[in-house]
C-alpha cells in the first residue's frame, strides 16, 4: 500500500454517539460540526416550529416530534483528523438501528444527563457496545444545570454498567452553580460563562493552577467551591483509576469528561483529548480470517440502508463501512452474497478510506449485512444481528388499487431494518405481519408509507409478543418446520429471507413448542 494511502487511512476517527432519549445526543453532534465548519449554525432540537432543524434529523416525522428515528453519518476534518460520526437514534423504539450502526464504528461516545445519570437506554446500548469490545468515552452532559453529585455518577458506571472511570475533568458547582471544570493532566481550570447565550462557540477563560495553589484559585472560586474542588481532587487521586489507555483501548475503562454540549462549554476540549486517544481504523473478522485496514485491497459491509431520503427523487441509499483499501468511484467489486461484479458508480465521495462510511445510490442490490471486495479471496464479514420483534400487527392498503405501491413501500422499508416484514406460508400477499421493536416504529412506518409511496394502510394489532427463528439443535435432527406442534395461540410465519419464525403470546408457549418438537432450537437473535 503507498504511503499516502497508509497515511489517510490512519488520521481517520469513525464513532458512534449512544445515549438516553433526552440527553441532548443531537446537539452534541451539532457542536462537534460546527468546530469542523461542516455547519455553520446550530439547530434547535427541540424546537418543532424552529426555523432550523438538527443536521442529522432530516425525516419529517423526526422534525415534528423533536427526536432522532434514523442513523446519520457526517464526516468532517479537524486538527488533522478525518472524523466521522454516527449519530444513532435516542428513542429507544429505535435501538435495532443503533445495534447495526455500532457494527460500523470504531469507538462510542456515551452522552449522559448529569441530572438522571444511568437511564434504561444507556444500559441497553452499553451492553452492545461492551460485547464489541469497542472503547467508550463517557461525556456527562447538561452541567450548567443542577445536577447529581459527580462521584454518585462515577459510581453509576461502576454499580450499573459494570466499568471502571478515570474523570479527565472534573466538575466546579453541581447544585445549579456551576463555575466550570478542573483538568486534571493540565493542572488548569476552564470556567463556564453562563452568560452566554448563543449557543454557539463560545469563549472560555482559563486559569492555570494546580489543585494546592490556593491563592490563584481563590482569585476565581469561592472558598466553598475551591475547598469543595480541593478534597474531591484528592480523593480521586487517592482512591480512582488511573489513565490507562491499554484499558480504554480494550473497553474496560471509561474517560469521563463534564460539560455542557447546549451552552459548547467542555466540547472542543473533550474532541481534542478524544482525538488524542481513541483508536484509528480497526481490524474487522471474517469467515476467513481478520481483514486489516491496511490490505492491499478494498473491502467493506453494507450496515443501512435508506431509501428516499429525497423524496422527489424516490433515491435508496446504501452506507457501506470502508473496512481496508481505498474506494475510488466507478470501481468494480465482486458482490459476495450474489457473486457477481458490480460497479459502485454513484457515491456520495469520489475517493474514501479504511475507516470511512460512504453512501452508495443502490438501484436495489444491496441488503444489510452484503459484503463486496476487490481481493480475489472469497470471504464475508461478520453478520449483523437481527433483534426480535416486541410487536406486531397485520396491515393491508386500505385502498386494493394502490396495492402494488404497498408492496413495493414495505419491502424497501424492510429492507432498511425499519421494520420485519413476515408472511404465512401458503396465504395470499394481499395482508402481510409486521414486527417493530417499539410501537413508535408503526407510527413511522404509517407516516412513511403516505408520504413517500401515497398508501394508506389498516393495521390491525397482534397480541405476540416474541418472535423465534427456527433451526434445529443438530442437523441430524428430522425436523419439518411446516408441521411443528404449536399451541393454537401461536404462528409459524416466513420472514423475508424464507427463515421459519415462530410468532409466541407467552413464555409458557416457547416452552412448550421445546417440549413438544423433538430436536427444535428457537433462537432470539438472527445473523443476517
Amino acid at each position: 500500500m503507498d504511503e499516502k494511502t497508509q497515511n489517510e487511512i490512519s488520521r481517520r476517527r469513525t464513532f458512534a454517539i449512544i445515549s438516553h432519549p433526552d440527553a441532548g445526543k443531537t446537539t452534541m453532534t451539532e457542536k462537534l460540526l460546527l468546530y469542523g465548519g461542516a455547519i455553520h449554525m446550530a439547530g434547535s432540537v427541540k424546537a418543532r416550529k424552529a426555523a432550523h432543524h438538527a443536521t442529522s434529523d432530516w425525516m419529517e416525522i423526526e422534525k415534528q416530534r423533536g427526536i432522532s428515528v434514523t442513523s446519520s453519518v457526517m464526516q468532517f476534518n479537524y486538527d488533522g483528523y478525518c472524523i466521522n460520526i454516527l449519530d444513532t437514534p435516542g428513542h429507544q423504539d429505535f435501538s435495532e438501528d443503533t445495534y447495526r450502526t455500532l457494527c460500523a464504528a470504531d469507538a462510542a461516545v456515551m452522552l449522559l444527563d448529569g441530572a438522571k445519570g444511568v437511564e434504561a437506554q444507556t444500559i441497553k446500548l452499553f451492553t452492545v457496545c461492551r460485547k464489541r469490545g469497542i472503547p467508550i468515552f463517557t461525556f456527562i452532559n447538561k452541567m450548567d444545570r443542577a445536577a447529581k453529585n459527580p462521584f454518585d455518577l462515577i459510581d453509576e458506571l461502576e454499580k450499573v454498567l459494570g466499568i471502571r472511570s478515570t474523570p479527565i475533568n472534573w466538575p466546579i458547582g453541581t447544585d445549579g452553580d456551576f463555575q466550570g471544570v478542573y483538568v486534571r493532566e493540565t493542572e488548569e481550570v476552564l470556567l463556564f460563562d453562563n452568560e452566554t447565550k448563543d449557543h454557539g462557540a463560545s469563549m472560555v477563560k482559563s486559569i492555570s493552577a494546580g489543585i494546592n495553589d490556593e491563592e490563584a484559585l481563590k482569585k476565581i472560586l469561592s472558598d466553598h467551591h475551591y475547598e469543595t474542588l480541593k478534597n474531591d481532587i484528592e480523593l480521586l487521586d487517592m482512591a480512582g483509576d488511573p489513565f490507562d489507555l491499554d484499558k480504554i483501548l480494550a473497553g474496560e475503562l471509561t474517560p469521563v469528561f463534564f460539560g455542557s454540549a447546549i451552552t459548547n462549554f467542555g466540547v472542543e476540549p473533550f474532541l481534542k483529548k478524544f482525538l488524542e486517544i481513541a483508536p484509528g481504523p480497526q481490524a474487522h473478522e471474517t469467515s476467513e480470517g481478520v481483514i486489516a485496514p491496511d490490505e492491499d485491497f478494498f473491502s467493506g459491509f453494507v450496515f443501512k440502508i435508506q431509501a428516499n431520503m429525497d423524496p422527489n427523487h424516490r433515491d435508496r441509499m446504501s452506507f457501506m463501512r470502508i473496512c481496508s483499501g481505498k474506494f475510488e468511484k466507478g470501481m468494480s467489486v465482486k458482490h459476495m452474497r450474489t457473486g457477481k461484479k458490480i460497479t459502485l458508480a454513484q457515491p456520495q465521495q469520489f475517493m474514501a478510506y479504511a475507516g470511512d462510511i460512504i453512501g452508495l445510490f443502490d438501484p436495489g442490490i444491496f441488503r444489510i449485512g452484503d459484503t463486496v471486495t476487490t481481493s480475489s479471496k472469497n470471504f464475508n464479514f461478520a453478520n449483523i444481528p437481527v433483534f426480535p420483534p416486541e410487536h406486531f400487527a397485520r396491515v393491508q392498503p386500505k385502498d386494493s388499487m394502490k396495492r402494488k405501491q404497498f408492496l413495493k413501500g414495505i419491502e424497501q422499508l424492510s429492507e432498511e431494518g425499519a421494520v420485519q416484514l413476515y408472511k404465512q406460508p401458503g396465504i395470499g400477499t394481499e395482508t402481510y405481519i409486521m414486527g417493530v421493536v417499539g410501537v413508535l416504529q408503526f407510527e413511522v412506518l404509517e407516516h412513511r408509507l403516505k408520504t413517500e409511496y401515497g398508501v394508506d394502510i389498516l393495521r390491525n394489532n397482534l397480541n405476540y409478543r416474541f418472535a423465534r427463528w427456527c433451526s434445529k439443535q443438530d442437523e441430524s435432527a428430522d425436523i419439518d418446520f411446516s408441521k411443528l406442534t404449536l399451541t393454537s395461540t401461536s404462528m409459524l410465519v416466513l420472514d423475508r429471507d424464507e427463515m421459519p419464525v415462530v410468532l409466541f403470546e407467552s413464555e409458557w408457549a416457547i416452552s412448550w413448542a421445546l417440549e413438544h418438537n423433538e430436536g427444535l432450537k428457537l433462537d432470539d437473535i438472527h445473523e443476517r
